[in-house]
């Protein structure tokens, strides 16, 4: 398994891969992103999936790009046309061997840029099939791979007008907490970013021990935030020893002992 981010803002694109690559009991790191094409305008890939069918899908891809002796991609929409059809051309190949060895053709990728013709940037989340869907404002952002654990802080903190830095604070809470409830999920990760400001790419990889301060920080504010929460219903309910505030006292009613009868 794996976890694979991809964000978009206004400022941007935020994206995330770990670099966790398990296989039976064997875990190894291997990096889950790639750039095709030119390096003036290249296409960022994120896969999740057997990493025999990645390799392949992707060989296809820079192979076809090179024959055509383009200059990269004119718009996002042909890029994902083109990662889709070196994807079907390798589930026509080996679809059938794969299920007969009892295993599923499961490659999914976000794949993520901007082109010369586009307005801003863009990103799309393609599944085995070879369709697609595109990342949109109401729903900022796409993830493939364990994407249980890290979808609720996105949900309840990120929105299109997220700022690029914390954009990428969230993207790492969330691998982070993918982190702590997936073992098959982990460091190293890459994270990427790519300003709507200034056209460019940037990117680095962090390993367990660079990110402590931030961890430890995150671990101990949320214990922290949990201790403060304003005191709740449950507690006098639950909690022995604990007596309840005027405003539930007044909130509650006398039972008489006629009433029971």
């Amino acid at each position: 398994m794996t976890y694979c981010l991809a964000i978009k803002v206004e400022d941007g694109l935020v994206c995330l891969a770990d670099g966790r690559i398990t296989a039976g009991t064997q875990v190894t790191t291997a990096r889950k992103v790639e750039f095709i094409g030119p390096a003036t305008a290249p296409v960022l890939t994120m896969t999740s999936g057997l990493r025999s069918l990645r390799d392949k899908t992707l060989a296809y891809l820079k192979r076809d790009l090179r024959r055509s002796d383009a200059k990269g991609y004119p718009s996002m929409l042909d890029a994902v046309e083109a990662y889709c059809g070196a994807l079907r051309r390798v589930f026509n190949e080996d679809a059938e061997d794969l299920e007969r060895s009892k295993l599923k053709f499961n490659l999914h990728a976000i794949v993520a840029g901007k082109m010369p013709e586009d307005d801003e940037p863009t990103a799309y989340m393609v599944y085995p099939e070879g369709n697609w869907i595109e990342v949109d404002s109401r729903t900022p952002y796409l993830s493939i791979g364990e994407t249980s654990y890290g979808k609720p802080i996105l949900d309840r903190a990120l929105n299109s007008k997220t700022d690029l830095a914390t954009a990428a604070n969230l993207a790492y809470l969330s691998f982070d907490s993918t982190r702590i409830s997936a073992a098959d999920v982990g460091f190293p990760i890459d994270l990427i970013t790519f300003s709507q400001a200034d056209g460019k790419w940037r990117e680095a990889q962090y390993d367990y021990d660079d990110v402590m301060v931030q961890r430890r920080w995150w671990n101990e504010n949320l214990t922290q935030l949990a201790m403060q929460m304003p005191e709740a219903p449950w507690k006098t309910a639950l909690v022995p020893g604990t007596a309840p505030t005027t405003t539930q006292m007044s909130s509650l009613s006398l039972v008489r002992e006629d009433d029971r009868k």
